[in-house]
Order: structure tokens, then sequence, then C-alpha cells
């Protein structure tokens, strides 16, 4: 059984900083990428950022220079260093990895969600 837990959402106000957090718990022999995604009322989820086994890292143009990925590959843990936010941040932010592989099964799965705010 895979889970994965978002943490570190909040009400921030423009220009402000939030670090979230994901942690995959589950019997995992290796995850290939971790990303987070991000939904608005109204919009389609997009991509913000993924990260991948090798550390290789791609952002949506809208972040790129304000947030930043990481990963912890030994814990299977994700984070999202988010600066310098802006009010059309505001999303539900989804953490999801891919191929995660357990037993011979490859899978991919998304955390429950964790909301962020920027409003003054």
């Amino acid at each position: 059984q895979v889970q994965l837990v978002e943490s570190g959402g909040g009400l921030v106000q423009p220009g402000g900083s939030l670090r979230l957090s994901c942690a995959v718990s589950g019997v995992i022999f290796s995850i290939d990428a971790m990303g987070w995604y991000r939904q608005a009322p109204g919009k389609e989820r997009e991509l913000v950022a993924v990260i991948t086994s090798g550390d290789t890292t791609d952002y949506a143009d809208s972040v790129k220079g304000r947030f930043t990925i990481s990963r912890d590959n030994t814990k299977y843990t994700v984070f999202l260093q988010m600066n310098s936010l802006k009010v059309e941040d505001t999303a539900l932010y989804y953490c999801k990895a891919d191929g995660i592989r357990l037993n011979k099964i490859v899978i991919s799965s998304w955390g429950q969600g964790t909301q962020v705010t920027v409003s003054s």
C-alpha cells in the first residue's frame, strides 16, 4: 500500500514564502519522479515542478525563478520551496509520484492536496 501525504500549505501574503512537503510511505523499491501539481477553481490541474531520481528538474514557466523543488531520495520525500508568492499561485497543490516500484509492479499515486492561499 502506498500513501502520499502533503503538508505545509496555508495562507500567506503576496511576496511571502511557503515550503510544501510530501512524504511517500509504503514498501517501495524506487520512485522515478516526484512532482507538484496545482489546481485552482475552474482551472485544469497543471504541473508546477517535477524532479527525477537523477535530480533533473523542470518547472512551469509561471514559477521559474520563484519555486524550487528538491527531494530526499532515501526517504522518498519531496519539497517545494515557494518564494515571492503571487495571488495567482493560489490553488490546491497536489503531490504526485511516478514510477513507484512495488514488487514488480510500477504505479503512480496522488496525494490528497494541500491548500495554498496567497492574499493580502
